[in-house]
């Protein structure tokens, strides 16, 4: 049976670490390449660093942060924020990332998903999708979260799937920050609906809420920020509770 992963995520604003609530009053969280390290060498699974603003002010993820964390990580990395291009993942694969997040860009242009896992494989494309629960329907938003589409979250995950995704990574704007809990209704739909591993974030508060995401939810994967950041839940602690409650994780 293939191992649960954790993975702490780290949302990266003018070169730091922060963390908001519903995607907003965003705080300090830390150095993102001292906590990348920290993480690897604390048992996370894998990490995901998004330059949070990149969409929003027209920009690329630094190359250079990219490098500075893959010298110091030993554990697969994911990076988002602002790529749009063949020639954008080139150069961060290059520079030590192990995968790319895609995520309004590929609301804006879908074709990005199949061009991309054609030129490098699906292995390494992630499709994140931000989704709001709005009068019983979930609605795909971009941009941080701050614009909202048409698109329903069920009918893009099939699409995304379709096109070559290799992960989809699922945040529930709702439940962002609250420490409420994962979407886990949606979460197993969405295991129902299509093959590709599923990351959940959006609600981690607590290590039952992890427990859930992997059982009621059948994630693959559960992806959280401030309860790491801040020291709430140290991956040990977490790794050793799943172990007991029978979900298979890498100690």
């Amino acid at each position: 049976m293939l191992t649960k992963r954790i993975v702490p995520c780290l949302d990266i604003k003018d070169g730091r670490t922060v963390k908001g609530v519903n995607f907003v009053d965003l705080r300090d969280a830390g150095d993102p390449v001292v906590l990348a390290k920290q993480y690897a060498e604390v048992g996370a699974d894998e990490l995901v660093f998004l330059d949070i603003a990149a969409t929003l002010e027209n920009r690329s993820t630094t190359l250079d942060m990219v490098l500075r964390v893959a010298e110091q990580v030993n554990i697969p990395f994911t990076v988002g924020g602002g790529i749009s291009s063949i020639e954008h993942v080139d150069a961060l694969l290059k520079n030590g990332a192990d995968k790319v997040s895609i995520n309004s860009s590929a609301v804006k242009r879908p074709e990005l998903i199949n061009e991309l896992s054609n030129k490098f494989g699906s292995q390494c494309i992630v499709v994140a999708i931000d989704a709001m629960l709005i009068h019983g329907e979930w609605i795909v938003h971009l941009a941080g979260g701050t614009i909202p589409t048409e698109i329903k979250l069920f009918d893009w995950a099939i699409e995304v799937e379709q096109r070559g995704a290799g992960e989809i990574l699922f945040t529930s704007m709702n439940h962002d920050g609250t420490k409420s809990g994962f979407a886990n209704e949606a979460l197993s739909k969405l295991s129902n609906l299509i093959n590709i591993p599923i990351i959940a974030s959006g609600g981690a508060g607590t290590v039952k809420h992890f427990v859930d995401a992997f059982k009621k939810g059948k994630a693959d994967a559960a992806l959280a920020a401030s309860v790491f950041h801040f020291g709430e839940i140290p991956i040990v602690e977490l790794k050793e509770e799943l172990k007991q409650q029978g979900i298979p994780v890498r100690i």
